[in-house]
């Protein structure tokens, strides 16, 4: 799990209060950040766009850059909500597999222009705070990991455990390609059948593992 979670001062002390002002906060900063990016954004055009004064805004943060981290932990939050929601009703560790590679896929596209915005714009953190919101990737990559390992341990995969953690990374990048060319895919491909294929391809790749290993074990010595 990602560490070292940055601690956002508030005047406020109502904790309710400030989640729901600081979730207007967020809203209102997506969609400003997406349109003019995080530099040419202003704090007071944060406030206004969440329904409140400047004043009111800096009882809740301390900076702009506050108001980033804020964003770009919430957008991470939902993409690893999003995902566990897909593999928990499966049984084999093949299934959930597919699953999630296929809600995950569906998820970035839903959320592209939030997955952009934070590759993007979170260079302007500070790094202790960028830190953080690269290990909420490693995270999300680790949701994967499970996954594989699971179906390992059951027996629905078989991969080498050194292959587990690149294969995660794989289809991290696989469901990114999407987000970063999809200017270039969507030319030739539907988002359903760039969804199939790719799924094909992760499968298909750990299908010919086990077949392989299978084809080893009965082979005569």
């Amino acid at each position: 799990m990602a560490k070292g979670k940055k601690p956002i001062p508030s005047l406020v002390k109502d904790q309710k209060l400030v989640k729901r002002r600081r979730e207007q906060m967020i809203e209102a900063a997506v969609s400003l950040f997406i349109e003019k990016g995080f530099h040419k954004t202003t704090t007071r055009e944060i406030a206004s766009k969440a329904g409140f004064s400047i004043g009111t805004l800096y009882e809740y943060i301390e900076s702009k850059e506050d108001v980033l981290y804020l964003v770009c932990d919430a957008i991470h939050q939902e993409l690893e909500d999003r995902i566990q929601q897909a593999i928990q009703e499966e049984e084999q560790g093949i299934d959930s597999l597919q699953a999630a590679i296929q809600h995950f896929f569906q998820v970035m596209n839903d959320m592209q222009d939030r997955v952009l915005l934070i590759y993007q714009e979170a260079k302007s953190l500070p790094q202790d705070t960028l830190s953080y919101v690269l290990n909420k990737e490693v995270d999300i990559t680790n949701i994967f990991e499970q996954v594989l390992q699971k179906g390992i341990d059951d027996g629905s995969i078989q991969l080498d455990p050194k292959e587990v953690k690149l294969m995660a990374h794989n289809i991290m990048v696989l469901a990114e390609m999407w987000v970063f060319r999809r200017w270039a895919l969507a030319k030739a491909f539907t988002l359903e059948e760039f969804i199939e294929k790719q799924t094909s391809l992760i499968m298909n790749q750990i299908r010919s593992k086990k077949e392989a290993s299978n084809v080893g074990s009965t082979s005569p010595s």
